[in-house]
């Protein structure tokens, strides 16, 4: 690869002149970390042993604390080494609609949505804001964002689906109890390379004045879009840039990722005999549920992940969730095989 990027006419094709520039740094990153864990694991046992020599309990409690650490980045490290999907690596599209619950429903799509931006941040990840409709009374219809980041599609992919919250609500003057839903959509980011073929004819474009956070200060004209696939009946929406023809185009790219995933779906469903839907948002069809009264739990329903610390699930910490997805999607292929 140093061979290769060194090539002085390594230029000439600027596409392809980024994309090795891309995969060696990837490497070199994942490279980078592996030697790094190996110096820490090193330098860690050494800690270890004076400890115990000495018998320093403070210094020992210490060195088990960051090898439990080491332990876990070390298996993050070992999942995301099996993200060799097509594009796992790409960015990705996270679309949040609320769904059965009103104004309850519109509240959670933006806990949700404030889920997955904080679990980003931690992770280093750039967030773009594509479109948000908000709610009624409070929170929001739907949203859209870009998630940039190496793998993030890898490990948001399984995100998709119906989210359930059973709370007490602080809507309701009675403080009665409610159960809300929301889904959540993920697609991959596609590059040029993959190719789309989209029917023109087969699209319904509309334009219309954008409103939502950022978007009422920026725009005053009929500037944000919208397209919909009639064949599909897929609707995407843009509304962040002050130029209806940089919204188009970003409309255009969620369209594509939007049929891309429809194909890697219908890919899957013929390798594994099944076909994943995300079905209604309402009841029967949640794969995790937010229970934050009576008690406080978090479970996914399809990996039996669970954890009683709702307060960090809701502030970003999902990894336990996208890391178990992820080790029992790698189960069940290797039960196949």
């Amino acid at each position: 690869m140093n061979a290769l990027t060194s090539n002085p006419n390594l230029w000439n094709d600027a596409v392809q002149a980024q994309k090795l520039t891309k995969e060696k740094n990837i490497l070199e990153e994942n490279l980078n970390n592996y030697i790094a864990q190996e110096h820490n694991l090193r330098d860690l046992l050494e800690l270890c042993e004076m400890a115990e020599a000495e018998n320093d309990e403070t210094l020992i409690s210490d060195g088990i604390t960051q090898l439990e650490t080491l332990k876990a980045e070390t298996k993050r490290g070992e999942l995301e080494a099996l993200l060799s999907g097509e594009v796992d690596a790409n960015d990705a599209f996270l679309e949040v609609h609320s769904g059965s619950g009103g104004t309850e429903a519109q509240d959670w799509a933006e806990m949700l949505l404030r889920m997955y931006t904080r679990w980003a941040e931690r992770h280093h990840y750039k967030v773009e804001f594509i479109e948000e409709t908000e709610g009624d009374v409070a929170g929001l219809k739907s949203a859209t964002i870009r998630i940039n980041g190496h793998n993030a599609y890898g490990w948001l992919k399984a995100e998709s689906g119906v989210h359930r919250l059973v709370r007490i609500s602080p809507f309701d003057s009675n403080a009665r109890r409610h159960t809300s839903f929301a889904s959540v959509g993920i697609y991959p980011v596609i590059d040029d390379e993959i190719q789309i073929e989209i029917n023109e004819a087969d699209c319904r474009i509309d334009t219309y004045r954008a409103s939502g956070a950022g978007g009422q200060h920026i725009n005053k004209t009929d500037s944000a879009v919208r397209i919909t696939h009639i064949p599909t009946g897929i609707v995407v929406s843009c509304q962040t840039q002050r130029s209806q023809f940089q919204n188009r185009e970003s409309a255009w790219k969620m369209l594509k990722a939007r049929l891309y995933e429809i194909e890697l779906q219908k890919r899957e469903a013929a390798a594994q005999d099944q076909r994943l839907a995300q079905g209604d948002n309402g009841w029967g069809n949640q794969i995790r549920s937010y229970v934050l009264q009576p008690y406080k739990m978090v479970k996914d329903l399809r990996t039996e992940a669970e954890t009683s610390d709702t307060k960090a699930v809701l502030d970003g910490d999902i990894d336990m969730f996208l890391a178990a997805a992820l080790a029992s999607k790698v189960g069940h292929n290797d039960t196949n095989q």
